[in-house]
């Protein structure tokens, strides 16, 4: 199983999108595949049109006290499941600070699903709290959509200066740049010639489509509705990008 998040410090910049598109391409290719919707807002949720709510809240659900499997939702998707938001997760800080091990409870939780899922995506909120350090612990790949602008490349080196002082495992963090608007001068600079300290950036960019933001309305995956358009080919190859660096990290693991 391998666990991907997306994830960044600033809102707005496609996590949600990125987490539904591409489970559902792994889904599409036959691999059993979950979303955990993180986010209190519960964005991921609402696409895939199943109610934000965890009956109990999110408390009993991070303490262990129910199986995450009573919880887990099928979506219209063969092999895309959905464990949903719930309000209450914006206290998720409060209720892992209360367990054993509490930067490690999300991995823990998740141990049981190895054999029953082949990828987990988390969509993760913005911030940096006790909930993203368990997410940086559980995650295999830590996606980072990141427009090409001055302040979302500050928010990425406020990412990797975090990892450097808690001693985490950068090489794990992939970033991409998101939402690129190539009318824009700023956009076409970053992306053609993008900072050295962008370590790990994934060769695919998400342009900035108005296809993506019908997400909202259509409330389905983006090659649903239009699996014609730059986006939705774009999202594919990010896929396949991705698919390739977890072989990689495998392999470096493996020597």
């Amino acid at each position: 199983m391998k666990v991907i998040a997306t994830y960044n410090i600033k809102g707005g910049v496609g996590k949600t999108a990125t987490a539904v598109n591409l489970a559902w391409l792994a889904a599409r290719e036959g691999a059993p595949t979950l979303v955990w919707d993180l986010d209190p807002q519960g964005a991921a949720s609402y696409y895939f049109r199943i109610k934000p709510k965890i009956k109990g809240g999110g408390k009993r659900l991070v303490q262990g006290k129910r199986d995450l499997d009573d919880f887990i939702r099928g979506t219209d998707y063969e092999l895309l499941d959905l464990l949903p938001a719930d309000f209450s997760y914006r206290n998720m800080d409060l209720f892992l600070e209360q367990a054993k091990k509490p930067v490690r409870q999300l991995h823990k939780l998740l141990k049981p699903f190895r054999s029953e899922y082949y990828y987990v995506f988390l969509d993760c909120p913005p911030s940096i709290s006790l909930v993203s350090e368990n997410i940086f612990e559980a995650a295999d790949a830590i996606l980072v959509p990141t427009i090409p602008t001055t302040l979302s490349l500050r928010t990425y080196q406020q990412i990797r200066k975090f990892f450097r002082q808690q001693g985490l495992d950068a090489v794990k963090v992939l970033p991409f740049f998101s939402m690129a608007d190539r009318r824009k001068q700023l956009h076409r600079t970053i992306v053609e010639t993008p900072p050295d300290y962008m370590e790990n950036l994934l060769p695919t960019a998400i342009p900035y489509d108005s296809n993506v933001e019908r997400m909202g309305t259509k409330r389905t995956p983006l090659a649903e509705y239009a699996p014609n358009s730059r986006s939705a080919r774009c999202y594919e190859d990010l896929w396949e990008d991705i698919k390739q660096q977890l072989f990689a990290l495998d392999y470096a693991q493996d020597l």
